[in-house]
């Protein structure tokens, strides 16, 4: 049905990379960015990060619903977090249409250390000071073990840049995570990682639009849950 690509990069990328540009001919190159489907662990408000938990039936019907929005999206590619939310995500919003998938590891959520596996409601009481600024000061968020936002951009924002290089037109499917899409969100926005969290809420399913036609990215869809009745939202 797909074929699976794994994309492994190990390079670091400078600050000044978030910055680029390329030289195009009248090609657009379209982007349609989500979040996974809800999960069990959304559900009971524990962190995921790097760790996993399976789809909920509700997450399932949220992929489902998306398919069908994006049912005459003519998709060339499409690139995905190793994890195994994702996957089943891409793999329900794709259904039993032949595109390459291709993995890739800096598309994987931010890795929150002994966080993992924790309800935010056990972090806020543990880890009071670093929950306080993961949430209200992100520059300040500077975690003794795990990424802190600026890590995890230069890498999403490093894939960014990688597809571009490989696609100069098209439709481009990427599944990816919430703290993934929110610091791409504040970077097409030329915004700061202070104002992380002053953008729209990024539900599960919910998409973001993006086109760059080769010299910048114009943003055309922020956050879009349309596709999902209102039961059928989760943060």
């Amino acid at each position: 049905m797909h074929k699976f690509h794994n994309i492994c990069h190990t390079e670091k990328v400078s600050k000044y990379c978030l910055l680029f540009s390329f030289e195009g001919g009248g090609k657009v190159l379209k982007l349609y960015v989500i979040r996974h489907a809800e999960t069990e662990w959304n559900a009971q408000q524990r962190m995921q990060g790097w760790k996993d938990s399976p789809l909920t039936e509700k997450g399932k019907k949220q992929a489902a619903l998306l398919h069908d929005r994006f049912r005459t999206v003519p998709f060339t590619a499409a690139y995905c977090s190793p994890s195994d939310r994702t996957k089943e995500t891409a793999q329900i919003v794709l259904g039993q249409r032949h595109v390459p998938i291709y993995f890739d590891e800096r598309l994987r959520e931010i890795y929150l250390g002994d966080w993992e596996g924790k309800t935010i409601a056990e972090i806020a009481q543990s880890d009071e000071q670093n929950h306080y600024h993961f949430y209200h000061d992100p520059d300040a968020y500077k975690p003794m073990i795990g990424e802190t936002f600026f890590d995890v951009q230069r890498r999403a924002v490093a894939t960014i840049q990688h597809i571009a290089e490989n696609h100069s037109e098209g439709h481009i499917l990427i599944v990816t995570h919430g703290m993934v899409i929110r610091t791409l969100l504040v970077y097409w926005k030329q915004q700061t990682l202070a104002e992380l969290w002053k953008n729209s809420r990024v539900y599960g399913t919910s998409v973001t639009i993006v086109s760059f036609d080769g010299e910048k990215w114009n943003m055309e869809c922020e956050s879009d849950i349309s596709h999902l009745e209102s039961e059928l939202t989760h943060l």
